[in-house]
């Protein structure tokens, strides 16, 4: 009956992305279906600990966290959790031979988010590497499948990708990880004095990262490339709304994409990967 019970696993990994990512989730369905439980069970897992460290305020976050961390830790060791997220989550590492050290490096990123502080470029390159760019290898683990040379060819624009997302992420959060949580990831950015200088300086940041991803996309494995593709088109169409957004107005509300729009870019998306235009 274990079969039974990784399947249920999977479903609940599932779950959770559908349940916290629309866009996240549409792009998953735009995969190939082979690799389909192995991102859920990706998402799923980097998804708990960020709750964890993002919205459990009224909880201890770092024995929590902690106790996440040695879980999951054990039920590599073990083969089986009984957490069914690190259940699915050890599966896909076990069988796409995801490295320890991403995952070490992933849990880093956590640990820094549990303390209120002010980011330099060195810190700030440290953060996006744990959150966002080891995540996108976990990813790039899966859709090369064992061939080593095809991942080390990947693997930088992989990160490139990686990393322009969250900085978005960054952008487009900007007003409840400053106010709520405390945070102020942009180094040297004084958010108090905010202004269209910044705001173009970060964003031409993120767009010499995206012209780095997007190579690499063009070199995916086939089953792979339109389900990134699509989400790169979703946060390069944030990107651009957040650019014609006014600094003053991004520090008061969160900057969405409405779903009907969303639906428009994967339809286009789909027009252009079936024409080769990618």
């Amino acid at each position: 009956m274990k079969e039974l019970y990784d399947q249920v696993s999977l479903n609940c990994s599932k779950l959770v992305t559908r349940s916290y990512s629309t866009s996240f989730s549409l792009g998953i369905r735009f995969l190939d279906k082979k690799y389909h439980y192995a991102i859920y069970a990706i998402y799923g897992f980097v998804r708990a600990a960020d709750e964890i460290v993002d919205t459990f305020h009224d909880y201890p976050k770092a024995e929590l966290l902690q106790r996440f961390k040695d879980d999951l830790y054990q039920a590599l060791e073990d083969r089986i959790s009984a957490n069914p997220l690190l259940n699915s989550f050890q599966m896909a590492v076990h069988k796409y031979h995801i490295e320890s050290e991403l995952i070490d490096t992933f849990f880093h990123s956590m640990e820094m988010d549990l303390q209120r502080q002010e980011y330099d470029l060195d810190k700030y390159r440290e953060y996006i590497k744990g959150s966002a760019e080891v995540v996108g290898l976990m990813c790039l683990r899966v859709f090369c499948e064992g061939d080593h040379e095809q991942y080390a060819q990947l693997k930088e624009p992989a990160m490139k990708l990686g990393s322009a997302f969250q900085k978005i992420n960054f952008l487009r959060d900007i007003k409840s990880d400053y106010q709520t949580l405390g945070r102020s990831y942009f180094p040297e950015v004084d958010l108090d004095q905010f202004d269209v200088t910044c705001k173009e300086a970060i964003q031409k940041d993120i767009a010499k990262d995206f012209e780095a991803g997007y190579q690499g996309i063009k070199k995916l494995p086939k089953g792979a490339r339109f389900g990134v593709y699509v989400a790169y088109v979703y946060y390069k169409s944030l990107l651009s709304k957040i650019g014609k957004t006014p600094p003053e107005i991004i520090l008061t509300k969160r900057i969405r994409i409405p779903n009907p729009q969303k639906y428009l870019l994967f339809l286009r998306s789909y027009f252009q990967h079936t024409l080769n235009l990618i």
